[in-house]
């Protein structure tokens, strides 16, 4: 997102989904005047970690992509998730 300030039309975009634009919408024309500013702050918000997960996952497709590292820590959960699956099996409930 740019420098521009947010709109509901740019939040609309940013959002991505239909359905979570619709639930944005819904609650931004349900809201009493008191509650207005909070409620476009919360999906303004939304928006905005929604546009930086979408960054973060294009940065790390490209590093994949080029045979690198993505950036930051990343904990493999491949052994958690056997060792998950053990415990349940040994209990019997597979």
């Amino acid at each position: 997102m740019s420098d521009a300030p947010w709109t509901i039309e740019s939040i609309s975009a940013a959002l991505g989904d239909p359905d979570l634009t619709r639930r944005f919408l819904a609650e931004i024309y349900r809201a009493p005047a008191h509650e207005l500013l909070n409620t476009f702050a919360k999906w303004q918000r939304i928006a905005q970690d929604t546009i930086a997960s979408l960054e973060q996952a294009d940065e790390i497709i490209t590093c994949e992509a080029d045979g690198e590292e993505p950036p930051g820590e990343w904990i493999d959960g491949d052994q958690r998730i056997r060792d998950l699956v053990d415990r349940i099996g040994a209990r019997g409930a597979a």
